[in-house]
């Protein structure tokens, strides 16, 4: 049986694989990326229906293409960013393979590289790239599993009408449990949401973006989480042309009614900690202090950007904040679907090799392993904030083919005896 040999070998299609195979081209390294669904598939399927890209066009992009038919501050809909990137690999000729499914890899014990087992046959690598994504297994809490309740994760959720009628409850306030419940309670639906800590930044502050206040002041590039914020969500949402910031309190007054983080489940019961007010206000707190920095920003740097004195204007406190509620009968309240916007975990079992720490996290430094071959691309910090963003990795992706070239350079060296 024949055994394909490449130089580098690249696990998925998605904007990280292809970012990766753009810069591994300039190089002149042999590759091969293997995807197994279509190129960019988490677009097209793993999102619900309306969503749009969280940054504006001008800003989630690749440096080298813009998306075509959309203005630069708008919002591009996920199956334009999914036909973005696949013409994106089609501009260099990516040698991507689709519908190949990779189930192992391990060290080659009897020559270099690594033996990768994959639905279409073996193949012989000397690298490997995980450029699988962040969003791999959705993550639900088993405090309801008894509950006999309609559950989904949020990577399953499409549109309001793929639930059963009555109320719902959203899990989570990021930006996809904010959007989901959003997006529930203008379709008709009474809505409660469930959130925890988070930050709140203003979807635009005196005529600049969010992304693009976040890129002057270094925020994209700076390179570490803060202590105790690794489980703190961001709210921010590009819906409704990007108009309007991410305010807990607006939603209520909308009609969302808040909880606090959600505790536990029992005999039809939910019970919620006593956090909500403190979360909301830490939020809001997040949201003034960004302000502060904007402002100073543009009084350092004497930039002539209007004023906006109602930012800063905050609703009074709604009765759900004021009346928090602890305990919900959920046949009493008619929730019908339970909505976890919580989060995903990473997925390796196919990668059997020694990069991960002993939580099972890839170990890496700027996404080069400790395994020495190894690489991963598309994590979020992988190098800075906006490494899982499309610009970001394209710019991680830099880095780790330059590494790659000059690994190549050394081992294709040739002493004096063999030139």
């Amino acid at each position: 049986m024949t055994v394909e040999k490449i130089d580098t070998l690249v696990i998925g299609a998605g904007q990280a694989g292809i970012a990766m195979s753009e810069h591994l081209s300039k190089h002149d390294i042999p590759h091969i990326v293997l995807e197994r669904n279509r190129i960019a598939e988490q677009w097209r399927t793993g999102r619900w229906d309306s969503l749009v890209a969280n940054g504006p066009a001008w800003h989630d992009r690749f440096p080298g293409l813009e998306f075509e038919a959309h203005d630069p501050d708008s919002f591009v809909p996920k199956e334009k960013v999914a036909d973005y990137l696949v013409d994106y690999a089609k501009k260099f000729d990516a040698p991507i393979r689709t519908g190949v499914e990779v189930s192992n890899v391990e060290r080659n014990t009897k020559g270099q590289g690594f033996i990768v087992e994959t639905s279409q046959g073996t193949i012989e690598a000397t690298r490997i790239i995980s450029a699988t994504g962040p969003f791999q297994i959705p993550v639900i809490p088993p405090i309801a599993k008894n509950e006999k309740i309609t559950q989904i994760h949020s990577a399953d959720y499409r549109n309001p009408e793929q639930l059963e009628e009555g109320a719902i409850l959203v899990v989570g306030a990021g930006s996809s449990g904010v959007q989901i419940a959003d997006e529930l309670q203008r379709s008709g639906r009474k809505v409660f949401l469930s959130a925890g800590p988070h930050d709140r930044p203003p979807r635009s502050y005196r005529n600049r973006d969010f992304c693009w206040w976040l890129g002057v002041l270094g925020e994209w590039d700076r390179e570490s989480q803060e202590p105790g914020t690794e489980h703190v969500t961001i709210a921010v949402t590009g819906a409704h042309g990007g108009n309007g910031t991410v305010d807990f309190r607006v939603l209520a007054h909308q009609g969302i009614t808040l909880l606090g983080r959600t505790k536990a489940f029992a005999n039809g019961k939910a019970t919620f900690e006593k956090d909500l007010n403190d979360n909301v206000e830490r939020g809001n707190k997040n949201y003034m202090d960004f302000l502060d920095l904007a402002d100073a920003y543009i009084e350092r740097n004497d930039l002539n950007l209007p004023e906006e004195p109602t930012a800063r204007d905050v609703l009074p406190d709604p009765e759900c904040m004021t009346h928090p509620i602890l305990e919900l009968d959920l046949a009493e309240a008619g929730i019908t679907s339970i909505v976890w916007a919580t989060g995903f975990a990473l997925d390796y079992n196919w990668l059997n090799v020694n990069a991960f720490d002993e939580n099972g996290k890839p170990a890496h430094q700027r996404g080069i392993s400790t395994e020495p071959g190894v690489y991963f691309i598309g994590q979020a910090w992988l190098s800075r904030r906006g490494s899982a963003f499309i610009w970001g990795v394209w710019h991680d992706a830099k880095h780790i083919a330059g590494h790659i070239s000059t690994q190549r350079t050394y081992t294709a060296y040739k002493d004096a005896s063999q030139r």
